[in-house]
Order: structure tokens, then C-alpha cells, then sequence
């Protein structure tokens, strides 16, 4: 089963440039599908645990 590239990004690219100069890095135009899919994963993972335990909420310990 092929990936479900989502439409949404999920964070700021500006924050992902911040954090990489702090840590005197540079950010690859590639680095910013990457997060975002990663993110992604984790919420549909999120949501799978939250539905399994019968809430509609998500909480950070779904996470």
C-alpha cells in the first residue's frame, strides 16, 4: 500500500531554519517533506491509539 502524501504542513519552516542555526547547520530543501511526512506518521499513530481506546480526543501520551 502506497503512502498518503498529505496536503498540510504541520510546522514552520522558519523554526526548522532557527533550530538548524543554532546548531550552525544548514536546511536542504528536500529536509522539509521529510519532517513533514515524519509529523504526519506520528498523528496518524496518534489517532489509531486515541480511537483504540475509545476517545475522540488526542492527548500527549498518544503521541
Amino acid at each position: 500500500m502506497a503512502k498518503k502524501k498529505t496536503d498540510i504542513t504541520f510546522f514552520v519552516k522558519k523554526g526548522i531554519q532557527d533550530f538548524a542555526k543554532q546548531h550552525n547547520m544548514m536546511v536542504g530543501s528536500d529536509s522539509y517533506d521529510a519532517v513533514n511526512e515524519k509529523i504526519h506518521e506520528m498523528l496518524l499513530a496518534a489517532v489509531e491509539r486515541c480511537k483504540a481506546n475509545g476517545r475522540k480526543t488526542l492527548k500527549a501520551y498518544d503521541l
